[in-house]
C-alpha cells in the first residue's frame, strides 16, 4: 500500500472530521492528488481534489463550502477537512495520488491508491 488514509470515524450530523493521507514522497510530492468516496452499493465519486503545489483546488457539488482540500508537501500528507457533515456524506473516503502535477478528478487519471477510510455521519 503506498497511501495511507486515517481519520475517519463516526460523528453525528453538524459534526467534523479531518482525514489525512500519508504518502511516499516518490508517489505524490509533484502529482495531483483527489479524495474519492464510496457509500454502500454506490459508485466510487470524486469529491476534491488539489493540485502539486496546492495552487488549484476542485469540489463536488455536494461537498462545496463544507469540505476543504490541502496539503502539506514538506511531510507529504494530504488532507480533507471535513465540515457540517451530512449523513449523505457517509462512505468508505480513499485518497489517490494522480498521474500529473495538474488537477485530477476522474479515477482513470488517478496512479496510486490507498486503503479507505470510514466516515460514518448519524442524524
Amino acid at each position: 500500500v503506498q497511501l495511507q488514509a486515517s481519520g475517519g470515524g463516526l460523528v453525528q450530523a453538524g459534526g467534523f472530521l479531518r482525514l489525512s493521507c500519508a504518502s511516499p514522497r516518490r508517489t505524490s510530492s509533484n502529482n495531483g492528488m483527489a479524495w474519492f468516496r464510496q457509500a454502500p452499493g454506490k459508485e466510487r465519486e470524486f469529491v476534491a481534489a488539489i493540485s502539486w503545489n496546492g495552487g488549484s483546488t476542485n469540489y463536488a457539488d455536494s461537498v462545496k463550502g463544507r469540505f476543504t482540500i490541502s496539503r502539506d508537501r514538506a511531510k507529504n500528507i494530504l488532507y480533507l477537512q471535513m465540515n457540517n457533515l451530512k449523513p449523505d456524506d457517509s462512505a468508505v473516503y480513499y485518497c489517490a495520488a494522480g498521474y500529473r502535477s495538474t488537477l485530477a478528478t476522474i479515477e482513470n487519471a488517478m496512479n496510486y491508491w490507498g486503503k479507505g477510510t470510514q466516515v460514518t455521519v448519524s442524524s
